[in-house]
């Protein structure tokens, strides 16, 4: 199995680096010079990391089969990979996408949706939840939002904030009825 960890952008300067969408937490570790990745179109890569910098909060990469800006170009929107069996499994920092998706996404006992995706967002994550009536709903993913999350069970567990389950609903314009269940 395979883990995106970025997507190209557009160009920069004219020996060949490309901006990229970084989608892993460990920059620092996954873009070193010497590291292949596979690519998706399949016919842009592989491609090896030859330099690695930061401009501003913008990551730069130089790929020793790319020479000039020209071929550079020809690599917009690609998706680079890594295979899974290179991944720490003691990582207990966090989870990736796929890990997440199609868990359970509980209130106290009561199943209220599904994960479905997983936004990296440069401020913090968000988990995107899809209730059972089709609404997607966009969870900040803070410890203080969701305290736990169970690969293992299938799930995971939610304290929203009053209201985030019903501000982009219909119903959120009624209140709910307390009591009688």
């Amino acid at each position: 199995m395979q883990l995106q960890v970025a997507r190209i952008g557009k160009p920069h300067g004219i020996r060949g680096e490309v901006t990229v969408q970084v989608l892993t937490d460990a920059p620092e570790d996954r873009f070193v010079p010497g590291t292949e990745f596979v690519v998706e179109p399949s016919a842009s890569g592989p491609l090896t990391v030859s330099s690695a910098r930061w401009n501003k909060d913008i990551l730069l990469l130089g790929f020793e089969e790319v020479a000039d800006r020209n071929q550079a170009e020809t690599l917009r929107g690609a998706k680079l990979f890594i295979e899974t069996e290179e991944l720490d499994e003691d990582d207990d920092e966090g989870w990736y996408e796929h890990e997440l998706v199609g868990l359970e996404a509980r209130v106290e006992s009561r199943v209220v949706g599904k994960v479905t995706a997983l936004n990296t967002m440069p401020v913090q994550d968000l988990l995107v939840v899809t209730t059972p009536g089709g609404d997607e709903i966009l969870i900040p993913f803070v410890e203080q939002i969701v305290p736990e999350v169970n690969i293992e069970e299938g799930f995971i567990l939610l304290t929203p904030p009053d209201g985030l389950f019903g501000i982009n609903s219909d119903e959120a314009a009624a209140p709910e009825a307390e009591g009688n269940a």
